[in-house]
């Protein structure tokens, strides 16, 4: 569903229906009603000139007034820690090894991106009350810093475009050492900057580019190849400053569990996860990888948040007239500004020890809705993909009635507690979102005085004093790594690779074998890794370890031993491991270990788990050489249910690959499996698709030796005398159609197209349709019209979808539709509309002629006559079946349904008016993020969908009709927005209005 727009002169009625396109207008005078004789929506000129009536500022409150208006659940408590004046405009923040705070002061936020007003300070608690007493300006002068993070004695600080390292020599709490790190960072976006950084297991410090990106080069080093960060996070060692692109590109706010596990959110996208390294998915170029970071929130990417604070009257003006169309940008939320997230920020997985319960789950802040919204993250089944579910039911964990609270990012503390820094500010909004005649009226520096530090704790909690760890041995450090608090872990760790004493070794391997401990296990390792002194017994003692997320980690770290055989030996154990994420990082892993080795190991991993999309790619990753061998090995076990795509998939790569050793072995393979098996069918079919996309050709090599291509034909003559002869078994004639693939000659198309034919069985019929749709042959498209009247109605919807998805064949269903040769009720107008985006000039007015004698009615009166729906009483019993035949293909609600539309459960909270807009008229004002795709191919293919995933190397598309799919870059010819949502007009054809409001008490009553 999606948000709406109403233009001027055409407001849908009835009243509430245009109420809901003119959400709070009435609220704050700007009509006093929206009715269905409302003419004009735009605003007066004497409204456009000065809304300063609507716009009242909002004071500020003191440190204890906004203390006091902060609520949070039962069992916790805030405490202010520190507010203004030591503190002010805080963004981010950092602890030393003896506690101390750094904190980041963007004081030029947002617009004064020249004025050099941000600031370091650091915060220390001299009295170890628990509240910070002192503030020294650590730095100044800074343009736009967003992120910090303490490292010998100094800090890293991010100041878009640098990186800088400052340091304290003198000891009177101010930098005088200045090194630029890093430079290159982008800062076009005030909201997208550089930020989070962290530090991680792998002893590296990482942090989230943002939305902004940048292409990034070591100052010193004039001749580094820069490092292109559009899209991606980044990392480096903070003692060789060796960076590197990694997974994510959320927008603010990324972190790590306790086990090294990545999230982030990003705006409305309030929480994320990174799947697997993409390292490993560019060992086989021709390997589309899925997409790296996945949002994983139950309720939605932009899930309702219950706020106590009022709207900002700015927001709901602005909210107004984006849907009069008096102000450009989206309408958010239908035309609701507020109660679902806009502004996530600060994602954390609290990992401190003061509130047990806690470990584990994720925060993040809605910074615009003045809120701390908590979730469970967990690992469900077999799943290698979490799952987080909000917590606190029609409320958050922490909310203020104070729109100047501002939570921007958290931290995991010394005492503890979870800390939220407030940047208390009267306006959070990006400057060019806001139309000039609202923006005049706002002061976007008001806060910049101001600035709040709370922790939140339990009740009954009694403040521990920060460790003074600077000066710790290094025996105290090593126990450390095994202590409750997650900032002690980390500190610890990050102590010693500081060091770098090769002493600890001993200590850090009794650790290892010998603690009870796995976070302690877990740290031990890494740390041995980072002091260089990484050995076999360490890594077999990680594989062997009882706790699976030890063994995880111990997987990476395996690697670097590809010979020897006791690690080997481990990792054929582990095929057996309980543990799915543990057998995920398994089938990457081995990737890195010798081909006649891993080949087995990957077949084992495909025969028992190759129904999982995610263990499938992970173990193909590991397969750019000996693929061949492990289909082989797949076709001479017994068929096992689930495998046959896998092994159909691996060998398109193959074809892909065309590596000629790699295809005869393949082509061996299904010469020695039985006809009736019909996974050697699969395998010559995708075998011969990805020859046929292949960049490297090897027909010459087939022809040349080993008598390869005798094989192929005595495969292709077995499978005509199998199809021509309606006596054999069925599954032994779809077999044969398959394999024809393989071959595609004229006569095996002439055979193929006797197949769709109404006496053969309906199998028959799809598997010859299928195979025919996959080859080139441009006078296909005719034939398939020719027999399209004849077809049972599923595979007419078939063909019509693939006659459109090939340019080559659009003239022959065109002339069919233009003739009334295809009736109206065997295609879809909406799937035209969208394919006219790829075709060329001639071709699409052909289309906009046929459209225009199919277009549905106005939208508006469609909207009046369903208006009967919001008022009239509905059975949710019968409004299941209604989502289940009209709305499950693209929504989910429950265990029902697919995600690829947005939540419809969270869309009623914003009334049904709203949602009756966005079904009925889903184009009024299409969310960005549900727009329809056309991705033309070089082949003439066409594809459209949602755009799921963008990479280096591929695009993913959502698709209603079918599975992700993911398109090689290099494919493209063309990917382009419809600007239509993805959802049709038109619902009113298939649907009542009684039946509407059955649809709307099945949601209204589903969780």
């Amino acid at each position: 569903m999606r948000p709406v727009r109403t233009y001027a002169g055409r407001i849908a009625p009835p009243s509430r229906i245009a109420a809901a396109m003119l959400t709070f207008g009435a609220a704050i005078g700007l009509a006093s009603a929206a009715t269905a004789q409302d003419a004009d929506v735009q605003p007066t000129q004497a409204q456009a000139d000065d809304y300063a009536a609507q716009l009242p500022r909002i004071p500020p409150r003191s440190p204890a007034e906004g203390l006091k208006s902060l609520q949070t659940l039962p069992g916790f408590r805030v405490d202010l820690v520190a507010a203004e004046p030591l503190v002010t405009d805080p963004v981010a923040m950092s602890f030393d090894a003896d506690g101390r705070l750094y904190v980041v002061e963007m004081r030029d936020y947002s617009e004064q991106d020249k004025a050099h007003l941000g600031r370091i300070r650091l915060l220390e608690d001299t009295d170890r009350d628990g509240t910070f007493d002192q503030a020294t300006v650590f730095a100044e002068g800074l343009s736009w810093p967003t992120a910090v993070i303490a490292y010998d004695g100094g800090v890293f600080v991010g100041t878009p475009p640098l990186m800088l390292y400052l340091k304290d020599t003198t000891g009177d709490g101010r930098a005088d050492e200045r090194r630029v790190v890093f430079e290159g960072f982008d800062r076009s976006n005030v909201q997208g900057l550089m930020n989070s950084l962290r530090w991680g297991l792998d002893n590296r410090i990482h942090g989230a580019t943002g939305t902004a990106g940048g292409t990034v080069v070591r100052s010193d080093v004039p001749d580094m190849t820069p490092v292109a960060l559009d899209g991606r996070d980044f990392s480096f060692d903070p003692r060789t400053l060796d960076l590197r692109a990694e997974p994510g590109g959320a927008q603010h706010g990324m972190g790590f569990d306790d086990w090294g596990r990545k999230f982030s959110s990003a705006n409305s996208d309030h929480l994320q996860y990174v799947v697997y390294e993409p390292r490993y998915a560019a060992r086989f170029p021709e390997l589309t990888a899925p997409r790296v970071r996945h949002s994983i929130a139950a309720d939605g990417p932009q899930a309702p948040v219950f706020r106590r604070s009022p709207v900002e009257p700015w927001r709901t003006l602005r909210t107004r007239l984006r849907v009069a169309g008096a102000a450009p940008g989206p309408v958010e939320g239908g035309g609701t500004p507020a109660g679902y997230f806009t502004g996530a920020t600060g994602a954390t997985i609290y990992r401190g020890d003061a509130m047990p319960s806690e470990r584990g789950r994720a925060f993040v802040a809605d910074v615009g809705s003045n809120l701390v919204h908590r979730k469970a993250v967990t690992f469900e089944g077999e799943g290698v993909v979490p799952i987080a579910r909000r917590i606190d039911e029609a409320t958050e964990f922490l909310a203020s009635d104070d729109i100047w609270f501002r939570p921007v990012q958290f931290a995991n503390a010394p005492d503890g507690g979870l800390y939220v820094l407030d940047m208390s500010r009267e306006t959070i909004e990006h400057p060019k979102s806001l139309p000039d005649s609202i923006k005049r009226h706002l002061d976007l520096t008001s806060g910049r005085d101001r600035g709040r530090l709370y922790r939140i704790v339990p009740d009954d909690y009694a403040h521990r004093p920060a460790p003074t760890l600077s000066g710790a041995a290094t025996d105290e450090l090593v126990a450390l790594l095994a202590h409750d608090n997650g900032w002690h872990r980390e500190t610890a760790a990050r102590l010693l690779y500081e060091r770098q004493n090769p002493r600890a070794f001993g200590p850090l391997r009794t650790l290892l074998e010998t603690s009870d401990r796995p976070l302690g296990r877990l740290h031990a390792l890494a740390v041995i890794d980072g002091l260089g002194l990484l050995d076999e017994a360490a890594v077999l003692a990680g594989l062997r370890d009882e706790h699976p997320r030890v063994r995880t980690f111990a997987l990476r770290l395996a690697e670097r031993f590809p010979r020897s055989t006791p690690v080997r030996e481990e990792l054929t154990r582990l095929v057996d491991d309980p543990d799915p994420l543990v057998r995920f990082q398994l089938a990457f892993t081995i990737g890195e270990f010798p081909t006649g080795w891993r080949a087995p190991i990957a077949a084992e991993l495909l025969t028992r788990f190759g129904d999982d999309p995610w263990m499938r790619f992970a173990t193909f990753s590991s397969l750019s050489t000996g693929a061949g061998r492990v289909v082989a090995t797949q076709l001479a076990a017994a068929p096992r249910e689930g495998t046959e795509g896998a092994v159909g998939a691996l060998a398109e790569l193959i074809g892909r690959q065309a590596d000629p050793a790699e295809v005869a072995a393949v082509l061996q393979a299904a010469s020695r499996t039985p006809q009736a098996d019909s996974r050697a069918a699969t395998v010559l079919t995708q075998l011969t698709r990805g020859l046929q996309n292949s960049r490297n050709p090897v027909a010459d090599e087939l022809a040349a030796g080993d008598g390869l291509a005798g094989i192929l034909e005595g495969l292709l003559a077995t499978a005509r005398g199998t199809l021509d002869a309606p006596d054999r078994p069925l599954d032994e004639r779809v077999a044969a159609i398959r394999t024809l693939a393989a071959g595609a000659s004229p006569e095996d198309v002439r055979r193929l197209l006797d197949r769709l034919d109404p006496r053969e069985p309906a199998a028959v019929q799809r598997a010859a349709f299928e195979t025919l749709s996959a080859t080139n042959d441009d006078s296909i498209g005719g034939e398939l019209v020719r027999r399209w009247p004849s077809l049972g109605p599923e595979l007419q919807d078939a063909v019509f979808d693939t006659l459109l998805s090939r340019i080559q064949w659009n003239d022959a269903l065109l002339t069919a539709i233009e003739s009334g040769e295809a009736p109206r009720s065997r295609w879809n107008p909406e799937r035209l509309r969208l394919h006219r985006i790829a075709v060329n000039a001639e071709t699409a007015a052909r289309i906009d002629a046929i459209l225009a004698k199919t277009e549905v009615g106005d939208r508006n009166d469609v909207l009046a006559e369903y208006g009967a729906a919001l008022d009239r009483p509905g059975d949710p019993e019968s409004g299941r079946p209604v989502f289940l035949k009209r709305c499950a293909s693209c929504h989910r609600v429950g265990e029902d349904g697919t995600t690829i539309g947005p939540n419809l459960v969270a869309a009623t909270a914003r009334g049904r008016e709203t949602l009756l807009v966005n079904v009925l008229d889903p184009n009024r004002e299409a969310n960005p993020e549900y727009l329809s795709y056309v991705a033309l191919l070089k082949d003439g293919r066409t594809h459209t969908g949602l755009i799921a995933e963008q990479s280096a190397t591929g695009v993913t598309l959502r698709r209603v009709d079918g599975p992700d799919l993911t398109v090689r870059r290099e494919e493209i010819v063309l990917l382009q927005s419809s600007g239509l949502s993805l959802m049709p007009e038109g619902l009113e054809r298939e649907i009542t209005p009684q039946q509407m409001a059955d649809l709307f008490a099945f949601l209204e009553g589903s969780p």
